[in-house]
């Protein structure tokens, strides 16, 4: 959750050097060469039914081509500790999306971690509004549309869970992702020779590698000895990393209005996740 967080300034260094498209889809492509014998080394296959490939085609849709084209688009316009502070609202959009998609009954406590998130974004938008140049409303608007994008993966991999090994359904993500974003990353193919910046071309396969691979690896192998519930805690760091990096390293400025917005935000986010008591 930590490199998640810190992914969120490297993409928009990133995005101030490399379009967007040619970004995705060099970050897919490195991802698919990285999984394809990781896969097999694993999981012994790469094959699985046709109507799991369907699931996994609107998963790379929703979770990497909306989520990341979004977030990248966003973070031009915005800043990274805003865009970091947004992406904390997941938790409460899949439980609304929990409960208008799938019937999920909702408690008390997802509907008060529902009325958090929105006081946070409420938060952040009144820092827009005492705008000091440094953000931006539509960058916020298009950070949340990719929020949107990744609650939407989350709500159809629960369809599919357990029926395709995580590292093989992770290769064919990434794979149809690719073949989405052909299309719109060879007309700005020629932008690749921002790559001859070892600065660039170094923070381009650190976020594929850690993003695509790493983090996914990292996560599941902690799930397999700590609860759903209890590593959903720890996505309390996603965050607080990307403000961290944003205003440390990035050097960001921190306003009180963005304080309230991240109280209020990590308060919906541990509400959402805290594991109950038995």
């Amino acid at each position: 959750m930590a490199l998640v967080g810190a992914n969120v300034a490297v993409a928009k260094l990133l995005a101030e050097s490399l379009p967007v498209a040619l970004i995705l889809a060099l970050r897919c492509l490195l991802a698919v060469v990285v999984l394809w014998p990781l896969a097999r080394a694993m999981d012994g296959s790469l094959r699985t039914s046709p109507r799991v490939l369907w699931n996994l085609g609107l998963q790379a849709l929703f979770g990497t081509l909306l989520y990341n084209l979004a977030l990248l688009a966003g973070l031009r316009l915005t800043t990274a500790l805003e865009a970091g502070l947004i992406l904390a609202t997941l938790p409460a959009v899949v439980a609304v999306g929990g409960a208008a998609w799938l019937r999920e009954r909702l408690p008390a406590r997802q509907w008060a971690a529902v009325i958090l998130a929105a006081f946070g974004m409420g938060a952040l938008v009144l820092a827009r509004v005492a705008a000091d140049g440094h953000g931006s409303a539509l960058g916020n608007l298009l950070v949340f549309a990719g929020v949107c994008g990744e609650a939407m993966y989350v709500l159809l991999a629960r369809r599919i869970a357990g029926q395709v090994p995580v590292v093989t359904a992770t290769f064919w993500m990434q794979l149809f992702s690719l073949l989405m974003l052909l299309p719109l990353a060879l007309p700005v193919v020629g932008a690749v020779s921002a790559l001859a910046d070892p600065t660039v071309s170094g923070l381009l396969v650190f976020h594929s590698l850690t993003s695509s691979v790493i983090c996914l690896l990292l996560w599941y192998a902690g799930m397999k000895r700590a609860s759903a519930s209890l590593a959903g805690v720890f996505t309390a760091f996603l965050p607080a990393t990307a403000a961290a990096v944003a205003v440390g390293v990035l050097g960001e400025p921190f306003t009180a209005v963005h304080g309230a917005g991240f109280v209020l935000l990590l308060g919906s986010l541990l509400l959402a996740t805290w594991p109950a008591r038995r």
